[in-house]
C-alpha cells in the first residue's frame, strides 16, 4: 500500500471511533475509519445514519516511530497485537477493505466465523441445531457428532442461518 508505513488495529473508546479519527488528522497519521448505513428508529421518525463498519477500532498507518503520538490520541485505548508487540493488518486485508468502502455498494458488519467453530442454527426446519462449521465441495457445513457411536453426520448450511455459540 502506501510506503507510509503499516497499517494497524487501534482499540479506543466506545462511541469515540469518529472523535478519535478526527484526532488524527492533525497528528499527521493516516487514519482509515470505514462506515456504513444503518437505520435508526426513534419514537417520531427513522433516521439514516453512519456508523463504523467495526466498533471501537480504527485503522491507522504509521510507522513504528510514530506509535507514541498515535498512543497519546484521545479515545486511543491500545494497539492490537501480541502481547505487547503490534501486530499489523495484513495488506491484503486493508487493500480489500478500501476497495469495498469505495465501491458504493452496500456493506455491514458481519459475524465472523471459522471453520472449526461452534455453531447453532437460527432458522427453519433444523433451528436450534448445534455442531461444527465445516467446508466441504465449496459449501458450508455443520457437522453433528453423535459421541456414543463415534459417528458424525454433516447438513448443509447457509451462512445467513448461522450464529457462533
Amino acid at each position: 500500500m502506501d510506503p507510509g508505513g503499516a497499517w494497524f488495529a487501534v482499540r479506543v473508546r466506545s462511541n469515540f471511533e469518529k472523535v478519535t479519527a478526527q484526532s488524527l488528522d492533525p497528528r499527521g497519521i493516516s487514519r482509515f475509519l470505514p462506515m456504513y448505513k444503518a437505520r435508526r428508529h426513534w419514537a417520531d421518525r427513522v433516521k439514516e445514519v453512519d456508523l463504523p463498519l467495526f466498533s471501537g477500532y480504527v485503522f491507522c498507518q504509521v510507522p513504528e516511530r510514530r506509535f507514541l503520538p498515535l498512543l497519546e490520541t484521545p479515545g486511543v485505548v491500545h494497539v492490537v497485537g501480541s502481547g505487547p508487540r503490534p501486530v499489523p493488518v495484513e495488506d491484503h486485508e486493508m487493500a480489500a477493505l478500501h476497495r469495498i468502502v469505495g465501491c458504493g455498494q452496500e456493506t455491514m458488519p458481519w459475524l465472523y466465523l471459522a471453520v472449526g467453530q461452534r455453531v447453532r442454527l437460527r432458522t427453519g426446519a433444523l433451528k436450534d441445531v448445534e455442531g461444527i462449521l465445516a467446508r466441504a465441495e465449496g459449501r458450508n457445513r455443520v457437522i453433528v457428532n453423535v459421541e456414543l457411536l463415534q459417528r458424525s453426520v454433516a447438513v448443509s448450511a447457509e451462512r445467513l442461518d448461522l450464529e457462533p455459540i
